[in-house]
């Protein structure tokens, strides 16, 4: 049975599909799946003729999309019980900043928030918070959802491409972006101590 972009829906490997797209939407509303690696290991099993490119990045795009929305909208008005699970989760001091640096370019801070980790939930509660408008919310969350999910699809390609093996090229696309995941939190991570160090230094 054919379906979009000719895919078999009755064969097995269809499955990956609704697990790419569950395991990015709970991922982007609750932090506890490493979306990126979801979306590269789809890749990957796309590159092995498992899966469809395309479907694979469009289930990325919509599930991240959803949740990032999800996020947003628990944001709003900053009092709900969905806002309090959420900032339970994130530093207070985070939370402040990202608050302070939405108004003067808000659409750019989405645009980074969803690639860096860690960045995605406090930009968007902050967003929320501040009562965003839609109209300037929706195209620069569709627009990093797609950035993000083709970045995380290319290197999923590159492990794809470089190993037959669906069950290797999984595997190597989900390590090599658990690391550069780990490894951008890092970078991240020390600039935001040193502009702190820089801030109490020149107070």
């Amino acid at each position: 049975m054919s379906g979009i972009f000719g895919v078999d829906w009755s064969h097995p490997s269809s499955i990956g599909y609704p697990v790419i797209f569950g395991g990015v939407l709970v991922g982007s509303i609750v932090p506890i799946l490493p979306t990126g690696a979801v979306v590269g290991a789809g890749a990957a099993l796309a590159m092995t003729g498992q899966l469809n490119l395309a479907l694979v990045v469009l289930c990325a795009v919509a599930g991240a999309l959803i949740g990032d929305l999800v996020t947003f909208v628990a944001g709003r008005g900053g009092r709900g019980p969905l806002s309090r699970f959420f900032e339970r989760r994130q530093s207070a001091e985070k939370l402040a900043g990202a608050r302070e640096r939405f108004g003067q370019r808000g659409w750019l801070l989405i645009v980074v928030g969803r690639m860096v980790p860690a960045g995605r939930i406090p930009v968007l509660l902050a967003a929320g918070a501040l009562d965003y408008p839609w109209r300037r919310l929706l195209p620069a969350v569709a627009g990093a959802c797609l950035l993000w999910a083709v970045a995380y699809a290319l290197l999923g390609v590159v492990s794809g491409g470089l190993f037959d093996n669906p069950l290797v090229a999984t595997l190597i696309a989900t390590t090599l972006i658990l690391v550069i995941t780990l490894v951008v939190g890092l970078v991240s991570r020390q600039r935001e101590r040193k502009r702190k160090r820089g801030h109490v230094t020149t107070s």
